[in-house]
């Protein structure tokens, strides 16, 4: 395991991170606590040091094993979880982005979790209700209390991550320094917008859904059954064509289906950490096998064209010759642009 810095932060993180939305039978799927264990000491013996979770994955289950696991040795584990989601049905302000669920959702985590702190304090998704600024000014309040040592943001759109950075520039407040977002060889709408922004605000990129629900295991072209259901994207045709094609390279590179999706991710974005999820360590070590691996370029290139999705406007038009023609005067290929 190597590790890599966390965003434009000096945080040392595995290059792989450990999701543990896994850990806890509540939904009816997960990993009990020996299994859970098994998994933890399994990454933790591959030099993994990052640990991602969430107050509503499994419960509170996820947080409370989590908690129990890293007891021993707790500075040396980054420990990242979430708020944003309801611990609570009925009651409005037991979710969203707002200031009052942060702060409880914060105090209810560190309890779970048995820490006085959160390496990387991640807001689950956009709520489109709370003001950019009262998230930023919570998240910096936290920051200042030593609850928190960095922030991230998933599962938001990229006009507010863009916007809620530059304004923590502007007032002095920390900023964002990991996007998490849905990305894989069966959905990759994230480089139209999300993944550009990455790269230019040097942010982290943590993935989940790298496997894509496991279809791109192959284990949906060998009849398994599954959670995805068959009416899914991540079981239409379209995928059945790109799943088909990771099983092929994988069986010419001999390695597994999941090494290969994971590494298309590896090799193709910058400073990145897939998040990975297991139900069973066995799952986990055939995962962390990517590590030794690397995709030949011919075969990245069949990935990326198996997988290739339409940008839409206004990144087809900008990309377009005769737009590149009048906007450079024709001199296009003479421009060295070292920011791409």
């Amino acid at each position: 395991m190597k590790y890599r810095l966390l965003g434009k932060s000096g945080l040392r993180v595995s290059e792989i991170c450990l999701g543990t939305m896994t850990f806890g039978t509540e939904w009816g799927w997960g990993a009990d606590k020996h299994e859970s264990k098994k998994i933890f000491d399994a990454y933790a013996n591959a030099g993994g040091n990052f640990l991602d979770t969430a107050n509503r994955y499994t419960e509170g289950t996820s947080e409370r094993f989590l908690g129990e696991f890293i007891a021993s040795d707790r500075d040396h584990f980054v420990v990242a979880t979430k708020y944003t989601l309801k611990d609570r049905d009925g009651d409005p302000n037991f979710a969203g982005n707002h200031r009052k669920n942060m702060i409880r959702s914060i105090n209810e985590s560190l309890k779970r979790l048995n820490t006085d702190y959160i390496d990387l304090f991640w807001v689950h998704m956009w709520d489109y209700t709370t003001p950019v600024e009262e998230v930023m000014r919570g998240l910096d309040d936290l920051i200042t209390q030593g609850k928190v040592h960095y922030i991230g943001i998933s599962d938001t759109p990229a006009w507010v991550i863009s916007r809620a950075n530059m304004l923590a520039e502007l007032r002095g407040w920390s900023q964002f320094v990991a996007l998490q977002i849905e990305y894989s060889l069966l959905q990759r709408g994230a480089e139209r917008d999300l993944l550009p922004m990455a790269q230019t605000l040097d942010m982290a990129v943590t993935p989940w859904g790298v496997l894509g629900g496991g279809a791109l295991t192959g284990k949906y072209l060998r009849g398994e059954t599954g959670r995805v259901p068959e009416n899914s994207a991540r079981r239409s045709d379209r995928s059945t064509d790109i799943v088909r094609e990771v099983v092929e390279i994988a069986q010419v590179l001999g390695v597994t289906p999941s090494q290969v999706a994971i590494n298309w991710i590896r090799q193709r974005v910058a400073n990145v950490m897939p998040i990975i999820g297991s139900r069973r360590v066995e799952q986990l070590q055939f995962s962390l096998g990517s590590l030794d691996l690397t995709i030949p370029a011919e075969m990245m290139t069949r990935l990326d064209e198996v997988s290739k999705i339409e940008l839409g406007f206004p990144h087809d038009f900008l990309s377009s010759e005769g737009v590149k023609q009048v906007a450079f005067a024709g001199m296009h290929n003479q421009i060295i642009n070292h920011r791409v």
